[in-house]
């Protein structure tokens, strides 16, 4: 959409007129546009305009800084019940991807599958839908508002999920498991989205963190649920089991999720206007809100916003650098996901279900960094804010990010080499879970980082950064069985631990020192935010 930075409340709604009747005025007459009043009054402003030759546009936005209808100045409870919905359908779509892991063995067996990478992209082709899906979603979002993307996409995954429970070969498993991880693709970008919408900088951090230990918790969870799914029916029920969960969530925010994209509010708001506008008395030719052009054409919005996330990806120093980092984030999740069962049922031979109960110790490490996190966040933002003589700066997200970057190396040594080593199974689990508090601390630093970088376009630059993350998280699970069988669970482990030396440690730091230039570089990253306390 077009405009600036509007992460603030707009002024209030103002026409422009001009005695030539041309679009470029040099005249405004300001008026404030209240369409509860028009229900009873269908012309609320024609007493104060002028004679209809001098009536060029009306431009409808917020009535004052503090309209109630503005996201911003909502309720705590709507606020957060808009948070909560984005969160759960989050939270289902993560599951899904990852609780057909357990039954791979069951697959491969009733569809005569001799190749590991195949049975291993029986689970991560899901995770590949998710790298192309926010390209389309997210832009659309930025037209037609989140919430009828939101649920129109997981109506899809909905339906394509529920149909994985019916293939007959592996052809078919996998497609619709591609066409499903598109529709639950939506969520993971168009979220950071409906909180930029809805939070201010200084109350964002909870809401974030709620919502990025979804993408993250979900996969391991998903695990725990399918290994005793699967130990007492068939791998079959791992998605209808999340396909009625799913339904569920789907009836409920038909109910509860309310709209939150402020240019998409705005133009029902000039709709309502328009409808109502009494045909006998004077109207402007043009009525238009702050985000489009007098002259708005679909057809051009469309394009510029799907070319939108591709232009993070080329020209956005942000996203290219932090997205490598996250990539690396979630693809090591997905490979720990995918060797997991190797390490418990061949290692420690223990039963599928048992087995499956592991994952809780990445989800305890992860729930409880998050909890550390969400209350840290808000406080070092207002904290460095105040030393900063109350300018806001993206950077102030990341301190909390630093004993991630230390944890995460620390909990892959300790899981490899716990595990080559034959060590008692709680051994692994303490690296879980030290591996949990790494990519959760790193997750939500990053993307509070990004949606307070981006503001109003941070549903396109959360996609760019999803495409990243999703294409390796698709990788490593194919090559992870032949490394660790070449290498061992100890020597593979090193080498991603190293990794997460080379490239996390020093990212927290870079962007605390250089951040601000960088951003200087951005053709989409708003200026610094002044907070008056």
């Amino acid at each position: 959409m077009e405009g600036g930075d509007h992460d603030h409340a707009q002024a209030p709604a103002r026409m422009s007129s001009s005695s030539d009747g041309s679009a470029n005025t040099s005249s405004h007459q300001a008026s404030t546009i209240n369409a509860e009043n028009v229900k009873t009054n269908p012309s609320p402003i024609v007493a104060e305009m002028p004679t209809p030759k001098d009536i060029d546009e009306l431009v409808v936005d917020w009535d004052g800084p503090d309209d109630p209808a503005f996201p911003k100045n909502w309720t705590k409870s709507r606020k957060w019940r808009a948070a909560i919905t984005v969160a759960t359908f989050t939270f289902i779509s993560p599951v899904t991807s990852s609780i057909g892991a357990p039954g791979r063995i069951q697959i491969s067996e009733q569809f005569h599958i001799t190749n590991s990478s195949v049975v291993a992209m029986t689970t991560s082709v899901f995770v590949l839908a998710y790298a192309f899906g926010p390209f389309v979603l997210a832009p659309l979002c930025e037209i037609y508002g989140r919430s009828r993307v939101i649920q129109g996409a997981n109506a899809f995954f909905l339906a394509w999920n529920i149909a994985c429970g019916f293939a007959q070969n592996t052809g078919q498993l996998i497609g619709f498991r591609f066409l499903a991880g598109l529709g639950g693709s939506a969520p993971l970008a168009i979220g950071g989205g409906v909180l930029s919408d809805c939070f201010r900088p200084e109350e964002r951090g909870r809401a974030v963190s709620l919502y990025s230990l979804a993408p993250v918790l979900g996969p391991v969870l998903g695990p725990v649920a399918g290994a005793w799914i699967v130990d007492q029916s068939t791998w079959r029920w791992t998605f209808w089991a999340t396909s009625a969960a799913d339904a569920v969530i789907l009836a409920v925010s038909f109910l509860t999720f309310e709209e939150t994209y402020a240019p998409v509010l705005l133009s029902r708001k000039a709709r309502h206007i328009v409808k109502n506008w009494d045909p006998e008395k004077a109207h402007p030719k043009v009525v238009r809100t702050p985000f489009r052009t007098e002259h708005g054409d679909l057809r051009k919005m469309v394009t510029t916003a799907l070319v939108r996330p591709f232009q993070f990806l080329r020209h956005e120093p942000i996203i290219q650098l932090f997205g490598i980092y996250m990539a690396f984030l979630y693809a090591t999740t997905y490979l720990i996901l995918t060797t997991l069962p190797d390490i418990y049922q061949r290692t420690y031979h223990e039963r599928v279900g048992i087995a499956g109960l592991h994952y809780l110790a990445l989800g305890l490490g992860m729930i409880l960094t998050a909890q550390l996190t969400a209350r840290g966040l808000d406080r070092f933002l207002m904290y460095f804010t105040k030393k900063n003589g109350g300018v806001m700066k993206p950077e102030f997200r990341l301190p909390c990010s630093v004993p991630g970057t230390i944890a995460l190396p620390i909990g892959l040594l300790i899981v490899g080499w716990g595990s080559q080593e034959h060590a008692p199974w709680i051994v692994p689990d303490i690296g879980l879970a030290f591996v949990g508090c790494g990519l959760v601390s790193n997750f939500i630093c990053i993307q509070s980082y990004i949606v307070d970088c981006y503001r109003i376009y941070s549903a396109s630059a959360l996609a760019a950064v999803s495409c990243l993350r999703c294409l390796c998280a698709f990788g490593f699970p194919l090559f992870a069985p032949a490394m660790y069988k070449a290498l061992g669970f100890g020597k593979g482990d090193t080498i991603l631990a190293a990794a997460a030396i080379a490239i996390g440690c020093p990212a927290p730091w870079i962007f605390w020192f250089y951040g601000e230039r960088i951003r200087k570089m951005s053709r989409f990253s708003p200026t610094l935010v002044e907070i008056r306390n």
